[in-house]
């Protein structure tokens, strides 16, 4: 803990401020430090139990992800309080958890839109990488019916499922990209020169002349 905080950096504590997240350890430095503990679970459990974000996002990279049980992960999940620690539990841990799957149908019609958000997360993860049983068309109806008036973590995730399913499936593309241009999300979004638009007709039409290519 000592070592985390020498390594706060009030700027970027104001930049990771405007994302919501309380802390300012520059997370490349942060992943040295995690590169040199290597695996420690007890250490990663004892990380996580103080609350500290730089704390709990070192947890996360130390730790090992099969040995939690689905409610450990469930209880972690709600009681992680900023985007950066939700995202890295979700994508570094849940996703290489044997609870991964059971996790994600406990939490996509979650009522909290922050717990629903990381179901969407690990369905866009399916879309991807193993589609067989997803319901493509379900997913676009509610996506449809629900996205443009979604709470901004659940829709952000939403609109990366939706880009998801118009680059993975061309049978579904048409559909995808009528959704996107229909209901405009993050159509005006500042993106930078050198990234893709969040916006999904942007997105996937880029995705999908990169791979023809």
């Amino acid at each position: 803990m000592a070592e985390l905080a020498a390594l706060e950096d009030p700027r970027a504590r104001e930049v990771n401020a405007r994302h919501g997240d309380d802390h300012g350890v520059n997370l490349s430095k942060l992943r040295a430090v995690a590169k040199r503990l290597k695996v420690q679970q007890d250490l990663a459990l004892q990380l996580w139990a103080t609350g500290d974000t730089a704390a709990r996002l070192l947890a996360l990279l130390i730790c090992r992800p099969k040995a939690f049980d689905a409610a450990e992960l469930d209880l972690m999940l709600r009681g992680a309080r900023t985007p950066k620690v939700q995202d890295w539990l979700v994508n570094y841990v849940v996703k290489k958890s044997p609870h991964a799957e059971a996790l994600r149908l406990l939490w996509f019609a979650d009522p909290d839109p922050v717990v629903a958000s990381a179901g969407w997360a690990l369905t866009t993860e399916r879309v991807a990488k193993e589609p067989e049983g997803l319901d493509l068309p379900g997913l676009l109806d509610v996506i449809e019916a629900e996205m443009q008036s979604a709470p901004e973590r659940l829709q952000w995730a939403m609109n990366h499922c939706l880009a998801q399913i118009g680059i993975e499936h061309a049978g579904h593309r048409a559909r995808a990209l009528d959704i996107g241009e229909r209901l405009e999300v993050l159509k005006d979004y500042p993106t930078p020169a050198n990234c893709t638009s969040p916006y999904a007709p942007i997105w996937i039409a880029e995705m999908v002349k990169r791979r023809q290519q």
